[in-house]
Order: C-alpha cells, then structure tokens, then sequence
C-alpha cells in the first residue's frame, strides 16, 4: 500500500497554523483595546476579515496557476520527446 506523501512537513503545517492564530488574537486584542466608537472598530474587523479571506484564496490560485502550468508542461514535454516506434521518413 502507498503512504500518502504531503509537499509540507507536520512541524510547518504547525508553525503555519500557529502564526495565523497569533497574529488573528493579536488583531482581535488590538481591536478589543481600540479606544474608538464600534462603528470604527467593526470598519477594521470587516477590513482584517477580508484581508485575511482575499490572502488565503489568493495563495491558492497562485499555487494552482503554478501546478497548471507545471501540468502543461510536462503535457507538451511528453508530446516533443519522439516515440522510438515510429519509422522516420528522411526520403523529402
């Protein structure tokens, strides 16, 4: 049977997740203290929601257009390597 194999190791995963969840406590403790109407503090938070929304879907489709195109490629690598079965005809 086949082990799956991930691109990242557990200890990077972790220090990923870890520092997404300081730094969002950070950012909710920052908006906590703030020392503004809740009007302001809600403007921030829909900011940071956002911000951090946008980041994590747009990682994603910069790595997916880099897989693409590393599919596309190893596809047309594939079809320029030529295929020792076939009979060359040099009689042009």
């Amino acid at each position: 049977m086949k082990k799956k194999a991930y691109r990242n190791t557990p200890a990077f995963v972790f220090l990923s997740w870890g520092s997404f969840a300081f730094f969002a406590a950070l950012m909710l403790i920052g908006l906590y203290t703030l020392k503004e109407p809740l009007m302001v503090k809600g403007y921030y938070l829909m900011g940071s929601v956002g911000l951090i929304s946008s980041s994590f879907t747009l990682s994603k489709v910069i790595r997916d257009n880099q897989e693409d195109e590393e599919r596309y490629n190893q596809m047309f690598r594939a079809m320029d390597k030529p295929n020792p079965n076939e009979e060359i005809d040099t009689a042009l």
